[in-house]
Parts: structure tokens; sequence; C-alpha cells
């Protein structure tokens, strides 16, 4: 690191709170780095047959217990519950409502996404014009926004985030037993009766109760390591009841090789993923955080948390684009058989390729991750809640079909969100200060 940037670092290191959690910002950028560098990989580019949504995870039955590793979703969610209990409550102090506190939580989600789904639906527009088939463009939308079906699931979480902190609070551990079984019930419905869609009721009942573990991490319920190894056990145990005797299939990223996916829906056993990946990562809080009392290493962390969205949201566009303009010239040179010796060998440098293409691209779209602050007197409560429903909505119809139907560009869907904020008072021009 050069002078300038040592000192820069120094600065921001001075400058955060002691009271802040280095621990939380920093598995937050982990997490990021992992799902990026996990998709990646797992899907594959073949000259012949194109791009292989889970190419590795279909082709190599071996690599199923490595998601139980690079499936870090939960983590995402622990550090959520963590984060949103301390902004619920510290809203609460200042008397700022659960409307104006939705809102400010919506723009953060909502605007960095704005951009990528204008993107794609003019990047549908431009390719179907063009003669591309439907299909194509179809599995490329959807492959691309593959990020926010995650964004969807943590934006529902978001809404039920104050009153699941009430239940936490009156309740304690119950209250993630009780979600826990609801939400076996649900599982036990959707599989018995073999319809994946009767599951869906679970992207929010398993996240919302995982999402709790971060509360209990914030209030000190899970201080001390015999309680963390107890949460690590307990989710070691539950994972492989659930896997070995239960219907579940190991690897937790959905396979076309398993026939029940823990992914899409979510199921249970993610819960029983992230008690035990937080158990273990939580046994590292006391040496992480004073490893992250160096500098650089938490000026790294600043950087990467100040442009998460951005990274998350595009790194999987960056890589359907790479993938289409080398099928489109024919790169066969490029393009190795996947799972092969030379596959392999290149996997570290498509990671490098995309990773510096994806960094240009935070470069231009990362400003969109730090709006104005909105002064604006809060909504009713009902104006926040049905634009985060919009939102949500619209992202679940993408994940299913991408931006492009059998009867064109659905452009719709790209276009909800953003016009539900705007209609909802989420966005808008700010309310003029006296001193402007």
């Amino acid at each position: 690191m050069t002078t300038s940037g040592l000192s820069r670092a120094q600065r921001i290191d001075a400058a955060t709170p002691e009271s802040r959690n280095r621990v939380v910002d920093f598995l937050r950028a982990a997490a990021i780095t992992v799902v990026v560098l996990g998709h990646w990989t797992i899907i594959a580019v073949d000259a012949d047959g194109g791009i292989l949504p889970h190419g590795v995870l279909d082709g190599a039955a071996w690599t199923h217990p490595l998601t139980w590793v690079f499936q870090v979703m939960p983590i995402f969610f622990l550090v959520g519950g963590y984060s949103n209990a301390l902004s619920w409550r510290s809203a609460r102090r200042k008397d700022v409502g659960y409307a104006e506190w939705l809102r400010t939580r919506l723009r953060r989600l909502g605007i960095p996404l704005i951009p990528l789904l204008l993107a794609w639906l003019v990047i549908s527009i431009v390719a179907v014009l063009a003669g591309a088939p439907n299909a194509t463009v179809q599995i490329a939308s959807q492959m691309a926004l593959i990020p926010t079906w995650f964004l969807a699931a943590y934006l529902m979480v978001i809404l039920v985030a104050p009153p699941c902190l009430v239940l936490w609070e009156r309740f304690g551990w119950w209250s993630i037993v009780g979600g826990i079984a609801l939400a076996g019930a649900v599982d036990a419905l959707s599989i018995a009766a073999e319809q994946p869609l009767l599951g869906y009721p679970n992207y929010l009942l398993v996240w919302a109760v995982f999402h709790q573990v971060g509360y209990a991490w914030l209030d000190g319920r899970l201080a001390g390591s015999g309680r963390r190894l107890l949460l690590a056990a307990i989710g070691l145990v539950g994972l492989l009841l659930l896997v070995l005797v239960g219907p579940y299939p190991v690897s937790m990223v959905t396979s076309a090789a398993d026939e029940i996916s823990n992914s899409s829906p979510t199921r249970i056993t993610m819960a029983f993923l992230g008690m035990l990946q937080a158990g273990l990562v939580l046994l590292l809080e006391k040496p992480l955080t004073a490893t992250l009392r160096r500098p650089w290493l938490w000026f790294v962390t600043v950087l990467v948390n100040q442009r998460i969205m951005t990274w998350f949201l595009w790194h999987l566009t960056v890589m359907v684009g790479v993938a289409h303009l080398l099928l489109a010239l024919d790169a066969r040179a490029l393009l190795p058989e996947p799972l092969s010796g030379a596959w392999w060998a290149t996997r570290p440098l498509w990671a490098l390729v995309l990773l510096g293409l994806t960094g240009v691209v935070v470069l231009v779209m990362g400003r969109f991750e730090t709006p104005r602050a909105d002064a604006r007197p809060a909504p009713p409560v009902w104006m926040p809640v049905v634009a985060s429903v919009l939102v949500i909505a619209s992202l679940a119809v993408m994940a299913s079909v991408g931006t492009v139907g059998e009867g064109g560009v659905a452009w719709v869907w790209p276009l909800l969100p953003g016009v539900g904020m705007v209609a909802l008072r989420v966005l808008g021009a700010r309310k003029r200060s006296e001193k402007d």
C-alpha cells in the first residue's frame, strides 16, 4: 500500500467508533466475495452448449458437499439481523417511525437495483429486435438477475424485522424454535404434495427465523465459545439428519441432479446450515476483531462495503456478457470443456478477468449506492410497504422468466420497482430546506 493509501486507511481506522462491531462489516464483505467467486465458478460456459447455470454441480457430484461452505447466504442474514436490530432500536430511541425507517432501508436496496433492471430491459429489447431467440435472451437475463432473488428475500425479512424483534425480545430462543417448526411443516406439506410452490412461504419463514440469530448475537445471547459451539453442533446434527435420514439433497445450491432443491424454494436445511456457519464464524469473532484493528484490512473492508450492492448485483451481468461475446466469436480456445483439466486450470484467470471488468462497472454504477438523504416527511405506512411488495413481486417474476417471455420482452417487470418507488414516495425530489 502506498504512503497516501496507508494514510487514508489510518484516517478511516481512527474515525471508526469504538462501539462499531467491525466483524459484522468483515463478514458481509467476505460473504459477498465468496458468492461472487462461487457464481463465477459453478456457472460453466460450453462452446457447444452455451451457458450452463449449474454446470459444475450438475456434472461433478463431488462438489455438492462443498456447497456447505460456499453457500453463504445465511451469513448475510446473520449480519442483517444484527444490523437491522441495531438500526430499528436506534430509530425507536429517536422516535423515527416504521414508515420512515422502511423507506430508508428500501432506498438503500432499491436505488442500486433500478439501473440494473433498466439495463436489462434495454439489452432485451435490442437483442430481440436484432433477431436473438426469445429463449436465449430469457436465459441470459435469468442468469444475470440471479442475485435479485436474495434481494427479494432480504426485503421480505426487512418488512417483518421490527415485529420479529418484538417476538425475540419477548420469547427469546423459543421464537426461533417455533419458527423452524412452522417452516418444517411448510416443507413437509410441499414435499409430500410434490408441489414446490407450496414451499414458497419458507422464503420468508426460514430467513426471518434465522435473521433472529443476528438479534441473539447483538444481545449477547451467543456470548462465549460454549454457546457458539452448541449452535454449530445443532446446525450440523440437524443438517446430517435432514440429508441422511430425510429427503433433502446434500447440495445447498440447486442442481439438476437433485429432485428437491434446498434453495429454490428455501428449505429448513438452510436454517440449520446457517446455525452451523454462524456458530463457527462467531468462534472467530475475538481474533477477527483484533485483526481488523489493522488499518489496511479495515480499509479494504470499508471499501468493499461501500459498493457491496453494486458488486453483488452486477457480477453476473458481466459474466453473461463475456460468455456471450466468446460464444458469438466461437472462441473455443478460450472456452475449454467444462470440468476438464484445462477448464479447472483456467478458473483463476477467468475470475481475474471478470473481477477486473466488474470493477470497471462498479466504478461507473457505484454512485447509485450513496443516494442523497431523503429529508421529506415520512409517508403513510402503507406506501413503503406496498412499494416493497411491488419490488419483491417483480423480482420473483424475473427470477422465474427473466425479462423476456414467449410473447417478447416483459417490460412491465423491470419497470415496476422504479415506477412503484416513485409513485409511492420512496423516491423523488428532496424537500428543500430553508438553507436551499
